[in-house]
């Protein structure tokens, strides 16, 4: 079975409540999955979240989620994206401090569902991840910048029922920087009926 810890990191508001989870053999990288909007429940205990990283435990990664600022036993207030940018930046500090001690840095994963996709748009650009994988991403309320020059490989995946993050918001966002979308149809925002189908993209594209 896989290793989980509990702990808190330092972060710029105070501590944030993690969840890192170790492979059993050698990693493949590190993995840090950002959760849905603070505001609206959003939290690590999300199940896009769960999807997101039971797919890289199961692809040996040492995989992190945490509570954004002001959610659950993290401490702090929504900061509107801006503290939550910062967040993810002192979580993945954190991690590779703790566990990436090898003499050549292990590849790393940026993930995030809705609000988070969005605020992992904005990380990438400073930490230049291995793969950034958003799911329904916010861009259009986060004004998410572009990335197709931020990682080696882009995953974004829509649902093309989706009423809370327009379908069109991310062709909007995508099209300019000739982007490839990954359309489920069918789907909506929590994509209920279609997690399997969700998962399996993950895991193709992360193997």
């Amino acid at each position: 079975m896989p290793n989980e810890q509990r702990f808190f990191v330092t972060g710029p508001a105070g501590k944030l409540e993690t969840v890192v989870t170790l492979p059993n053999d050698a990693p493949h990288g590190i993995a840090v999955v950002a959760h849905p909007h603070p505001l609206y429940h959003g939290s690590m205990d999300n199940k896009i979240v769960y999807i997101l990283a039971r797919a890289f435990i199961e692809q040996q990664y040492i995989t992190v989620k945490f509570n954004f600022r002001g959610v659950g036993e993290s401490e702090g207030n929504y900061a509107e994206g801006k503290g939550e940018i910062e967040d993810v930046l002192a979580v993945t500090q954190s991690i590779r401090e703790r566990y990436d001690t090898g003499s050549t840095p292990l590849p790393l994963i940026l993930a995030g569902f809705s609000f988070g996709g969005a605020v992992q748009a904005y990380v990438a650009q400073q930490l230049r991840p291995h793969k950034l994988i958003l799911i329904a991403p916010a861009v259009e309320r986060l004004q998410a910048p572009p990335v197709t020059d931020c990682a080696e490989h882009i995953l974004v995946i829509q649902g093309d029922q989706d009423t809370v993050v327009p379908l069109q918001s991310i062709l909007d966002w995508a099209t300019p920087q000739t982007l490839p979308v990954t359309i489920i149809p069918g789907a909506e925002h929590f994509f209920h009926g279609k997690l399997n189908v969700l998962k399996d993209i993950i895991l193709q594209n992360c193997a």
